[in-house]
């Protein structure tokens, strides 16, 4: 039995691992994905705004509740931070955007990130800065909660798949691998 339990043991850990390797691969697509529809607006308003576009024509007078809409959100800040346009809306009035952000993006150009202005909303959002005839910053985002569900269907399949394939290697084992046989056994 001994040996069939050294035979076995590699394969659960390989398979741990396989498993953990697609599942994170998987959650990463899913999750930078996310930010796709972002980049673009959030480029595409700032080269707008940057060349001196009219701020009312190019961003919606709707608003966007993030608690339960999965509409793209847009936020625009002057140079000093200060917001200028916003269709986002939480509790009533556009969430604040967390302190270094802005500051970081003023040195990076852009950041992606995952924004919570409250518990149980979350966003996928990128912020870029513009420069030009007018500076400051866009702020594109969107609702993870189709994401994240995606992403617990996925951590359910991966989990289902690793314990039928521990079983699978198991039984392999039981039935494959020889018993080794005791010297006085020969």
């Amino acid at each position: 039995m001994l040996s069939k339990l050294r035979t076995w043991i590699p394969l659960v850990v390989a398979t741990t691992v396989l498993c953990g390797l697609v599942y994170l691969a998987v959650q990463q697509d899913y999750r930078q994905s996310a930010n796709d529809p972002q980049i673009q607006v959030s480029e595409d308003l700032s080269r707008a705004l940057s060349t001196g576009e009219d701020i009312a024509k190019l961003v919606p007078t709707e608003t966007v509740d993030l608690s339960t809409s999965l509409a793209t959100f847009m936020i625009v800040y002057d140079d000093s931070g200060q917001i200028v346009a916003s269709t986002a809306k939480l509790d009533g009035a556009t969430p604040t955007l967390p302190s270094g952000v802005l500051d970081f993006v003023k040195t990076h150009g852009q950041e992606r990130l995952t924004w919570q202005p409250k518990t149980g909303v979350r966003s996928a959002t990128v912020v870029t800065r513009f420069v030009g005839k007018s500076s400051g910053y866009v702020l594109a985002g969107r609702s993870l909660r189709e994401v994240e569900k995606r992403e617990e269907q996925l951590l359910a399949q991966i989990s289902l798949a690793w314990v039928a394939a521990i079983l699978a290697t198991l039984a392999t084992t039981l039935v494959f691998v020889p018993r080794h046989k005791k010297p006085h056994e020969y």
